[in-house]
């Protein structure tokens, strides 16, 4: 598990916009804080929670620099329709192949929806140098994470 203060991992994968453009992770770190909010998948309650969640919250996380990126393995068209349906401003990343989910080694499985090797419910804040400056990862993936303390480790980063 990544815990504070370890190097961010670097990943690839691909966004969840009408035009599915490459993304890098590497190429995010070092204008601000970068917020990686992992979610099982799209659609669900509790994730379609987390996301409006902190679409509500985006000014005052853009008023701390960061960017906030959701990432599951939801395809990028999947995740286009939600983020249309749901309004959401912040990009959201297909990790379809796992990397970012076995990198973060927050995979787990949710058998009563048949979902397997999905992304727990854990939030990664990263700081210019491409560490690792909190993490929160759900006991219990229908759990959310404490939005104002996570607004605060932005805004210490």
């Amino acid at each position: 598990m990544i815990s504070n203060g370890d190097n961010a991992p670097n990943f690839t994968a691909t966004l969840g916009t009408s035009d599915h453009e490459s993304f890098d992770i590497d190429e995010h770190v070092g204008s601000g804080p970068v917020v990686l909010a992992f979610f099982p998948g799209a659609f669900t309650p509790p994730c379609t929670n987390e996301m409006v969640a902190l679409q509500e919250r985006i000014s005052e996380f853009e008023d701390a620099e960061a960017t906030v990126f959701g990432v599951s393995a939801d395809s990028p068209f999947t995740q286009g329709a939600f983020r249309e349906e749901h309004e959401i401003e912040f990009d959201l990343v297909s990790d379809m192949a796992g990397d970012a989910i076995q990198a973060y080694d927050i995979g787990i499985d949710i058998e009563p929806l048949g979902l397997y090797d999905v992304a727990n419910r854990a939030v990664f804040v990263i700081d210019e140098d491409g560490t690792v400056t909190y993490n929160w990862v759900a006991d219990d993936p229908t759990n959310q994470p404490d939005y104002d303390e996570l607004l605060e480790a932005v805004k210490a980063t």
